[in-house]
């Protein structure tokens, strides 16, 4: 049975909303462990439920999708160090704003419409709002830099993994237990043997489910009804939510102009999207 499309759309945004205030959670025991602390319990307890849940061993693998794999695991851990050192030097919202801007490129460098233009214009126009926070212009430029570095890896990691997608779940593992295979240890020399305190692994397992499980789950119930480019104009809304877990969660105040930024992107976001939803519906 076909799930009902109005529940794919709430398991859509359920699994948008699950997904920020995991990376707002993640931000609040950065005291205990550092961001490559929380990386590593990310990645590794989530490579962990996978491996579970999709049993990856029993897949059949070409020798030639291999570097591709890697490559995509690669990018999955270098993203979750790098968005959360940014974390770190700036608040959420705005790091997850500038973040988004690498699938977005990704998605307006891949077409020819003229239209496009218009949403680079709102994405440069969201960009050149977030430095004004609430007393001056100024943003920290080492949080920038890692927020930008996790944009240019979630873009490359686009385009691997629609080289990997025709694995299904079983590729999503394997490309998390790749990425665990490096994030941990880099986890592990920054935080220690204190990483396994049974008191650190539940909050890395509050972690890894809100960020990963959760919506890796809610994920794979709404694609089955909903098209990807419908899935995509929901996931547009991806800066605001983080922004508004990073206030309630973590009391990060942000600007009226930082949030017209956010917004700003945001609405290039659904402007990107938005040809490809208009295609499914008249299809």
């Amino acid at each position: 049975m076909q799930p009902i499309p109005q529940l794919s759309m709430a398991a859509a945004f359920a699994s948008l909303i699950s997904l920020q205030v995991g990376a707002a959670f993640a931000k609040t025991i950065y005291p205990f462990v550092g961001p490559e602390g929380v990386t590593a319990l990310r990645i590794g307890i989530t490579a962990l439920i996978l491996c579970l849940i999709t049993r990856p061993w029993t897949l059949r693998i070409e020798r030639s999708s291999w570097p591709n794999l890697l490559m995509y695991g690669g990018m999955i851990g270098l993203m979750n160090i790098l968005i959360y050192r940014a974390f770190l030097h700036i608040p959420i919202g705005i790091a997850i704003s500038i973040e988004v801007l690498g699938p977005l490129s990704v998605s307006l460098l891949s077409t020819k419409r003229k239209s496009d233009v218009v949403w680079i214009m709102f994405a440069l126009f969201g960009v050149m709002l977030l430095p004004y926070g609430q007393s001056s212009f100024s943003l920290n430029a080492i949080g920038v830099l890692y927020a930008v570095l996790a944009a240019i890896s979630w873009g490359i990691y686009i385009s691997y993994a629609s080289k990997v997608s025709h694995l299904g779940a079983g590729g999503v593992c394997i490309g998390m237990v790749v990425a665990a295979s490096f994030g941990v240890p880099i986890g592990i020399s920054q935080v220690g043997l204190d990483l396994f305190k049974p008191e650190i692994l539940a909050l890395g397992l509050t972690v890894a489910i809100l960020s990963s499980t959760i919506p890796f789950l809610l994920d794979v119930y709404a694609l089955k009804s909903l098209p990807k480019s419908i899935f995509g104009v929901l996931m547009s809304a991806s800066p605001a939510v983080s922004a508004i877990a990073g206030w309630f969660i973590l009391g990060e105040q942000l600007s009226t102009v930082q949030w017209a930024g956010i917004f700003a992107i945001s609405i290039a976001c659904i402007g990107a999207t938005l040809p490809a939803y208009v295609s499914d519906k008249t299809a």
